[in-house]
């Protein structure tokens, strides 16, 4: 299902076939190193990965990550969309993309869109976003997309420290 059109984007749910996609989108480098390591090693840890987070998070509250593809030619290059964690009072904005689609804009584009369509279709006024202190460049993102610093915080005793960014409707 379509969610989301932006000049060069298609966001949309994600499907159980799209497990390929997610299998290496979730193994890249940059994806363990600033988002974590999801012990995704197979097709059936991938498809698990998709029943347990995206499938669900839309059957229970109607959004959730998406998947993002090129107008065009429905190429996948990442996964952008909301995600509503048990640690966090509201829904928190997430991304990640192939490193062969950085610095083409694609991030802040989708990113913009989810905000865009969470305020006015979700009717969600606060959203947040983490992020690893060292990701320099999703945290432009995150303050280009108009988000602000609000605090360092833990999702758990034993996480490492996140920068904690809100964007409180206008």
């Amino acid at each position: 299902m379509k969610v989301l059109e932006t000049q060069r984007l298609h966001l949309r749910y994600f499907r159980i076939d799209d497990a390929k996609f997610i299998l290496q989108l979730l193994n890249e480098p940059s994806f363990k190193e600033h988002i974590g390591d999801k012990g995704v090693r197979t097709l059936q840890d991938a498809e698990l990965y998709l029943q347990n987070g995206p499938l669900d998070s839309y059957a229970r509250f109607g959004y959730g990550l998406n998947m993002v593809e090129l107008k065009g030619s429905g190429e996948a290059v990442g996964m952008c969309g909301l995600v509503r964690r048990d640690n966090l009072e509201d829904a928190d904005i997430g991304y990640a993309f192939l490193e062969q689609y950085w610095s083409r804009g694609y991030a802040r584009e989708s990113a913009e869109a989810v905000l865009s369509h969470a305020r006015e279709t979700l009717g969600l006024e606060r959203i947040v976003a983490i992020v690893t202190p060292q990701n320099h460049s999703s945290i432009k993102l995150l303050e280009k997309i108009g988000l602000s610093f609000e605090r360092m915080i833990r999702l758990a005793d034993d996480d490492e420290e996140l920068k904690f960014f809100v964007s409180d409707a206008k």
